[in-house]
């Protein structure tokens, strides 16, 4: 019985940790290598508290164990030791320096383009959450896409992050870390991807029933594929109306949609003088919650391409004509 208690303690640290996200030790660019550089820096010191306190604990409780010849034993009232009182409180001093430096030189080294990568010149996206979904404003190309982003490979990327309502948190695992989107401000992150390839971002704050499932694609492409990309949406992708774009950051879950302009003509939620959007009357029963990433895009459908000529209000109601596909982003 004792076995089997010790083996199923040894095993719940592992079925705890399992839930972890293990994507931030396969990083995709330079930005999340330098963040995991740091958590490894920071496990080995972890590692090495744990491995002594751990180890002279066992040693302690072996060496002065009660045994049948020191049943009677009273140990002497002692001073202590001076030198061992100043071990035991500079070494985890000298810890939390060698924790700290690297830790302080990374986060300024965050704000700033990647080492490496001065010289190309990035591209600027606008970042704006709202409730439940994630809205990607290119003011440059004139584009805007809802729960997923095509960047070029190999490029950085400048994300500009604010929030239409609440605060909420954007993360891409493989591409960096996370930074909060608070309306009426501007936080400011740059990632790049290596290689092409699609990672997964999500919401990391608590902010409502519909957070959990506030997830988008970032999708790293060819430059020649990101350029065709481009010129696709600007001849085929709908106009965003401001009634329209009024409807869409209402509580609800959509697919994927793509514009042929911006919201930021009209509002930029940064602005301190900016009008909020919440809608709190909806945030307890906001209706069906949509599917993400399940049908062509709204600027591949022809069928949500017609009913964007009817209105768009009558497309927001039934959120399953919203669904979007990997095919052609």
């Amino acid at each position: 019985m004792k076995k089997f208690l010790l083996s199923l303690t040894a095993l719940l640290p592992l079925l705890v940790l399992s839930g972890c996200n293990m994507v931030v030790f396969e990083p995709q660019g330079p930005v999340a290598r330098s963040i995991t550089d740091l958590i490894n820096w920071s496990l080995i010191w972890m590692l090495l508290v744990v491995v002594v306190v751990f180890g002279l604990f066992g040693y302690i409780v072996w060496k002065y164990r009660e045994r049948p010849e020191n049943m009677e034993y009273e140990p002497p009232e002692e001073h202590g030791s001076t030198l061992l009182e100043i071990i035991w409180t500079g070494i985890p001093i000298l810890i939390v320096i060698a924790l700290t430096i690297p830790t302080v030189k990374t986060l300024y080294a965050l704000e700033e383009v990647p080492k490496g990568y001065e010289e190309k010149e990035p591209i600027t996206i606008h970042v704006t959450s709202a409730d439940w979904k994630w809205i990607f404003s290119y003011p440059e190309e004139g584009i805007e896409t809802v729960n997923y982003v095509n960047i070029p490979e190999d490029t950085p990327v400048l994300f500009k992050l604010t929030s239409a309502s609440t605060m909420q948190s954007f993360w891409v695992p493989a591409l960096g870390g996370q930074k909060y989107t608070m309306p009426k401000m501007e936080t400011e992150m740059y990632l790049i991807a290596d290689n092409p390839g699609s990672y997964e971002g999500q919401n990391t704050n608590f902010n409502g029933r519909g957070y959990a499932d506030m997830k988008f694609e970032v999708l790293a492409q060819t430059h020649d594929e990101f350029d065709q990309w481009v010129d696709e949406v600007k001849e085929k992708a709908p106009e965003l109306t401001e009634k329209e774009y009024e409807d869409l950051l209402k509580p609800t879950h959509l697919g994927r949609l793509t514009f042929s302009n911006t919201h930021l003509s009209w509002v930029n939620h940064a602005d301190p003088g900016s009008k909020a959007y919440t809608n709190p009357e909806l945030y307890r029963g906001h209706g069906y919650q949509g599917k993400t990433f399940e049908e062509e895009d709204n600027y591949k459908s022809e069928e949500i391409n017609e009913n964007d000529k009817h209105g768009h209000d009558e497309n927001i109601e039934n959120n399953e004509n919203h669904g979007g596909g990997h095919d052609g982003h």
